[in-house]
């Protein structure tokens, strides 16, 4: 009765729609840049990379945003579903400096650094600890 009167299963309900709304929100949001740097502002044409569909861009976003070993990984399943990929050429080369390519390299780098800079900041803190207690 109290817990009816005070609201407190609305208050729940509604603090999880908004964690479950943010949850897909930055699921959602890292392959759109990615897909706005690549394929909108064209900086994979600008490479001399072809343009990606739905699992190119979300396997590159992840690839970007995990560490090293989650990469080894993507890559070894990449090469066990298809080899042949790795047999592929492609001409890249360095883009125009130009507007356009710098905000998608800004965008790229956007997306590769924010998990690093968050597990840097953690280490830092705990080497300044250690040092303290040392």
């Amino acid at each position: 009765m109290l817990l009816r009167i005070l609201g407190i299963g609305a208050l729940v309900a509604g603090g999880l729609a908004v964690m479950v709304a943010a949850l897909v929100a930055m699921v959602l949001l890292g392959p759109v840049v990615f897909w706005i740097a690549w394929n909108v502002l064209d900086f994979g044409h600008a490479v001399g990379l072809p343009e990606l569909g739905l699992w190119g861009i979300v396997l590159a976003t992840v690839f970007l945003v995990v560490g090293w070993f989650p990469k080894v990984v993507i890559t070894g399943i990449v090469f066990l579903v298809d080899p042949s990929w790795f047999h592929g050429t492609a001409q890249v080369h360095w883009p125009q400096p130009t507007l356009r390519n710098f905000v998608a390299v800004a965008l790229l780098a956007l997306l590769a650094s924010r998990p690093h800079a968050h597990a840097e900041k953690h280490r830092r803190k705990g080497a300044r600890s250690r040092m303290r207690e040392g």
